[in-house]
């Protein structure tokens, strides 16, 4: 899957899906403005909250060095009577690089949607909404786990997430086109914040790590993560695609660190960047492939929106 069930044995980290980061998606808009979208929960249900002790995140990399320069944080209230507020951080240089919720508050106990229509918050210069949202994540699942025997079935067609959307003028993270963004998800306890999941690349820890190597993968910072993963990596693309040393490396190049990277003088498309109808399974699986499997016949939804927050209405049921 994309990110989601990113905890070992393909279950919910600590076994919360609301510590569960399902995608991040970066963007551009007409108006020279960024949209950045991180996702969590999956397979929510109406009613499905977020975590009161979690800090949901968004870190971007400004001068290629994989580590924070600017970085979104987003904590919620703890729900009551099914309502729930949201408070947003941006934070910048040292700030930027702990995982606490630090910084100067952007929004300010934003109410969190729950029914189909989004509540959109315009904060000077932002726009923000969270809530819960249709999952706009596309793949045939059920064909990938038998072998690519493909069955023509979405799983993500009637799934949905709670969704955390995030717009601003291009220059609120950098003058420069080029950044570099990922998602974490902290949980505080017992007094101390620990990472829980991270990711920005779609689809690398449920194919490259072991089981055992998940909670430390979600624990990590992407600037040690061509040392720690480089050679179990590696390997795996020679068992899988039947790369030579070389080639694997070469390829592994494109997604370590897990830092997705965005040149917003060019169009989004993933690898550079991540739109919302990006085929990002297909693109995996010939990435692992080298090339013998191109595509798992799944298209992008058609219920996302136009406008903001671009994320579709959540499927009844």
């Amino acid at each position: 899957m994309s990110h989601h069930l990113s905890g070992p044995d393909l279950r919910s980290p600590m076994d919360d899906a609301r510590l569960d980061l399902t995608d991040l998606f970066a963007f551009t808009v007409p108006g020279e403005r960024t949209v950045l979208i991180m996702n969590a929960y999956p397979i929510a249900k109406a009613g499905a909250a977020f975590h009161p002790d979690a800090v949901y995140r968004i870190d971007v990399d400004t001068d290629g060095d994989h580590r924070a320069d600017v970085a979104f944080s987003m904590v919620f209230s703890a729900p009551r009577d099914g309502r729930q507020t949201v408070t947003v951080y941006r934070a910048t240089g040292a700030q930027a690089r702990a995982h606490e919720a630090a910084g100067e508050p952007i929004v300010t106990d934003a109410p969190v949607g729950t029914g189909a229509e989004p509540i959109v918050v315009e904060a000077g210069p932002y726009r923000f909404a969270a809530g819960l949202r249709s999952d706009p994540f596309f793949a045939d699942l059920d064909g990938i786990v038998k072998d690519f025997q493909w069955t023509g079935v979405d799983w993500g067609a009637d799934k949905n997430i709670l969704g955390m959307v995030l717009e601003m003028p291009n220059a609120e993270l950098s003058a420069h086109p080029v950044i570099g963004v990922w998602a974490r998800v902290s949980l505080r306890r017992d007094g101390e914040l620990r990472s829980v999941d991270r990711g920005a690349h779609p689809s690398l820890t449920a194919y490259f790590n072991a089981e055992d190597a998940k909670e430390a993968y979600n624990a990590g910072e992407p600037a040690q993560d061509w040392d720690t993963y480089r050679e179990p990596w590696t390997a795996a693309l020679e068992h899988f695609g039947n790369y030579d040393t070389a080639a694997a490396e070469g390829a592994l190049r494109t997604i370590l660190p897990d830092v997705l990277r965005f040149d917003r003088d060019r169009p989004a498309g993933y690898p550079n960047g991540r739109t919302l109808t990006d085929d990002v399974t297909s693109a995996r699986l010939t990435m692992l492939s080298n090339g013998r499997i191109t595509s798992d016949h799944i298209g992008p939804h058609t219920d996302l929106l136009a406008g903001f927050p671009y994320l579709g209405a959540p499927h009844a049921g």
